[in-house]
This record gives structure tokens, C-alpha cells and sequence, in this order.
């Protein structure tokens, strides 16, 4: 089945820049002013579209940046330690060890006991909107996010670039980005393991790793906010067109709800706040996930997994080949395969055991355009491939109405 609400390109493109750069000049670092001032732009947004839609308070606890900064340094401290003698080492194993296991368990949605120990509570902004068949018994969440994200200097792909133009042949051969997590929980894991087996060389890469993660987390937290256009403006504007889709052709038989969750960028905040209130009311059986996160890049793609430690593919692989299938149906081009060491939002009704899929977006380099970068900006935002990503979404919503 062909998605057949199809405005033309230019009305459904224009509506899409309209909405990237209303939003774009609004600091929204997470829990701040200008989160919460987007959340409510983007309910009335929806509400204009004819949806039912609300702002919802959600509750997070702060982190990334200034916390992992804060890990670094003790495992900097450890690896101190494994260099000082033999007295030191045994305290210095056990310091590196609990770094690494903290950071691990930050990083990958864990429970986070660290961040829960050492942040208080702060509210983030979640919006919901339902459109479709509100009295259906099936359910498709399409999920956004709008805050944005520090830049700092470690998200410069001048690098990842270079090695694009050096091994093309290569880099299409890697369909799972980089490990990035990895050298930063594994220096204090060899600060640990150089405490415990008295090899200074092991030591010595901890605290270099150490230092340098420090240095990196401490520049990201000083770092002014991105406009965060692509990251994640682009699947905001495509939440407002999917809904303009919606009512121009109802899709009955399934009620869809339109979420945008606040505070994603602290390695997800807000979505466990809707989590917390909607889970319980959404059948497993009969509820799918569709997150849409940066899709403003040059060519669309369907993640099968995601993972900033160890590799996670999204639960129900069925749904991702029905993703597939509808964008086929719609003449959508959709690359597929690839997995990301960066998280989104869909690692948590993933885990829930919900159906879940992401469209995303990469350049040549497989890189997301502008990524955390201040050149994340509107007229940088590739509107075809965030046209494509409505396209996608709403044969997905045709496809699971039938």
C-alpha cells in the first residue's frame, strides 16, 4: 500500500523549514527555559494539526557531561594510585574497577547509580499528541526529541572525514559506528588492571585515557548549546507534518500518538518520564515504536540496533522489516543495516519489549550532518531526507492500519 496523503514536495518542505526555524533560535539545553518554551510551541503546533496534544512535566537527573567529566578524573586518580607502589594498588584496583563500571552503567541506561547518588531531580517537558483513530485498539508512537546538545571540541569529524577520502572502500564496509564509549570506560579499567597486575604500561594508558576523557567532558560541559537544527528539529518538523498527513487522511484503525521527549540529550531523560506514565497503558501486543532521530542528514536509514557499550539490536526485528516493506510500497528509498554507538530514546521501549524502530540519517561519511556542532543550523538541514523520513513514517502508519 502507497501512502497516498501526499502534499507536494514544495508545501510539506516548506512546512518542515517552517517548523526547524521557529524552534532553532531557542536555547534548549535540557530542563531550561527554552526547552520548556519549545515543548509548548511544539503542542500548539501539533494542536493546529488537528491533534489532542499536552505538555507533560517529567522528572530527570542531570549528567552526561559534567559527571562523566567528574568519573574521568577519579579514574585519572586511580591510575595515580596504580603508579605509586604497592600500597596504593589495592585501593587504586578498586577505584578504577568502580569508574569503569559506573561510567558503563551511565552510558548504557543502566541504573544509574552514581547519577542517582550525586544529582537531585529536575524537570524536563515532554510533549504528547494523538492523532489517528483515538478508539482503536492498536498503537503507533512516533517519538521526537527537542532539547539540544553542548558542542565541544571532540565532535569535530574533520577526522572521520579524512578517512572517508583516504578508504572509501573501506568505510562502506563499516555498518557500526565507532565504539566512542569504549576508550573512555576502558581507561580506568586498565588503571584497575594495572593495579592489579603492577604493569606500569597499563597505568600509564589509564591515566593518559583518563586525562583526556577528563579534558574532553569537562570542554562539553563548558561548551555553548547547538541550534540542534538536524539534532532534532528535523524529527520535530516531521512529527508536525505526519499530523498535518493525518488529518488530511485519517488513518482509522490505529491511534497514533506524536512525542516529542525533553532532556534526550542527557543520555535520555524525559522518555523515562513518559515511560513511568504511559507504559502501563500500552499493550505490548498491540503498540509499535517509531523514533525519529536526526533525519535532516543526506540519506535516510533504518537502525537495527544501538548500543554505547555493548551492541543492543532493537527488539522484534518484524517490525523493522515492516518498516522496510512500507517504504518500499511508498517508492521510499530506505538504506538499512546499520547500528549506532550513539543512544536515543528507542533503547528504552526496546528494552520494555515493545516492537521499536529508528529512522535516522548519515552523510558519505556515515556521519550525522553537523553533529553537536554550532554549523547545526536550518539552512544545513538536508529537507529532502526529513520529507523522506514523513513519507516513511506515514506508510508505516497506512501499513499498520490496514
Amino acid at each position: 500500500m502507497t501512502a497516498t496523503a501526499t502534499p507536494s514536495d514544495h508545501t510539506e518542505q516548506a512546512l518542515l523549514r517552517d517548523v526547524v526555524e521557529a524552534l532553532a533560535p531557542l536555547e534548549r539545553r535540557p530542563g531550561s527555559p527554552g526547552e520548556r518554551q519549545a515543548a509548548t510551541w511544539i503542542a500548539e503546533r501539533l494542536e493546529r494539526a488537528g491533534c489532542s496534544a499536552r505538555v507533560e512535566e517529567a522528572q530527570f537527573r542531570d549528567g552526561y557531561a559534567p559527571l562523566m567529566a567528574g568519573l574521568s578524573a577519579v579514574g585519572a586518580v586511580a591510575a595515580l594510585g596504580a603508579l605509586a607502589g604497592r600500597r596504593a594498588r589495592k585501593p587504586a584496583a578498586l577505584r578504577g574497577a568502580s569508574v569503569a563500571a559506573a561510567i558503563a552503567d551511565d552510558a548504557s541506561n543502566g541504573p544509574r547509580l552514581v547519577r542517582r547518588a550525586t544529582t537531585t531531580p529536575r524537570t524536563t517537558w515532554n510533549v504528547v499528541g494523538q492523532a489517528g483513530d483515538p478508539s482503536a485498539q492498536r498503537t503507533l508512537v512516533v517519538m521526537a526529541h527537542h532539547d539540544a546538545a553542548p558542542t565541544g571540541v571532540v565532535f569535530d569529524s574533520r577526522l572521520q572525514r579524512a578517512f572517508g577520502e583516504r578508504f572509501p572502500g573501506l568505510l562502506e564496509r563499516i555498518d557500526t559506528s565507532l565504539p566512542q564509549w569504549w576508550p573512555v570506560v576502558g581507561s580506568p579499567a586498565l588503571a584497575a588492571a594495572g593495579a592489579v597486575s603492577g604493569r606500569r604500561g597499563y597505568a600509564v594508558a589509564g591515566l593518559i585515557g583518563s586525562l583526556l576523557a577528563t579534558a574532553a567532558f569537562a570542554d562539553i560541559a563548558r561548551s555553548p548549546t547547538v541550534p540542534g537544527a538536524n539534532d532534532n528539529l528535523s524529527a520535530v518538523a516531521a512529527l508536525v507534518a505526519l499530523a498535518e498527513r493525518l488529518r488530511a487522511q485519517p488513518a482509522d484503525g490505529l491511534r497514533v500518538l506524536l512525542v516529542s521527549c525533553g532532556a534526550e540529550e542527557v543520555i535520555q531523560g524525559g522518555i523515562h518520564g513518559f515511560a513511568a506514565r504511559h507504559f502501563p497503558a500500552l499493550d505490548r501486543e498491540r503498540t509499535w515504536f517509531l523514533n525519529l532521530d536526526t533525519v535532516g542528514s543526506p540519506e535516510l536509514v533504518l537502525l537495527e540496533g544501538e548500543g554505547a557499550v555493548v551492541m543492543e539490536d532493537y527488539f522484534d526485528r518484524r517490525f523493522r522489516d515492516l518498516v522496510a516493506r512500507a517504504a518500499e510500497r511508498a517508492d521510499a528509498t530506505l538504506r538499512r543495516g546499520m547500528r549506532a554507538r550513539a543512544s536515543t530514546d528507542a533503547v528504552i521501549p526496546s528494552r520494555a519489549g515493545y516492537p521499536t524502530a529508528t529512522l535516522s540519517s548519515m552523510d558519505r561519511y556515515k556521519a550525522l550532518s553537523n553533529y553537536h556542532q554550532l554549523s547545526d543550523t536550518p539552512e544545513n538541514v538536508h529537507y529532502e531526507t526529513v520529507a523522506h523520513a514523513v513519507v516513511v513514517a506515514d506508510a508505516v502508519v497506512r501499513e499498520l492500519a490496514r
